[in-house]
């Protein structure tokens, strides 16, 4: 495997998110698609994510706040990890509360993303992986680039069916507005 196959695949994912982006209205990102959801929530502190340590059961329903916020925690840690950065806990990582600052700031990941990949040759991809999993399972950096760049196609693919079922008006059963 290659950095260029690599960074190639990262930007055809990356193209697919961009459609979505360009095409998302301010009231699409915080609306509820069915009654147990997790979202993003206004707090003394900023936005502040749903979540629970223990997956339940059944698995709520994201709005597209919360799987963008999700998007800028695990890109975050990652880059903290690839950069040598002590990783920031999970809830020092803000939404930034409004479409147009969470776009800014995906596309901000993006560029630093690149910026990592651009600084990496061939042989690096070798090299011991620092982050999602532990040292013992042997994977490497080749591994971390292909898991950023699947996690980002399974949040791309939320993203895009939550703008779409939002885009055909029909009713979710959820407390948001269609």
């Amino acid at each position: 495997m290659s950095i260029s196959l690599l960074r190639w695949q990262f930007e055809l994912t990356w193209s697919l998110l961009e459609l979505h982006l360009d095409a998302l209205e301010p009231a699409d990102v915080l609306w509820e698609p069915a009654a147990h959801v997790w979202t993003v929530r206004p707090g003394d502190d900023g936005w502040i994510p749903d979540w629970a340590d223990a997956e339940p059961d059944p698995i709520p329903v994201p709005t597209i706040g919360w799987v963008t916020w999700h998007i800028g925690w695990w890109w975050s840690v990652a880059l903290d990890h690839a950069q040598g950065r002590p990783p920031r806990d999970r809830m020092q990582i803000r939404w930034p509360g409004d479409l147009a600052s969470t776009v800014a700031w995906l596309r901000a990941l993006r560029v630093e993303w690149l910026s990592v990949l651009d600084g990496l040759t061939d042989a690096d991809l070798d090299d011991p992986a620092p982050f999602p999993w532990p040292p013992e399972q042997g994977l490497r950096v080749a591994h971390m680039i292909a898991w950023v760049t699947v996690e980002l196609t399974k949040n791309v693919s939320e993203i895009g069916q939550l703008r779409l079922v939002r885009a055909t008006g029909q009713p979710s059963g959820g407390r948001g507005a269609t």
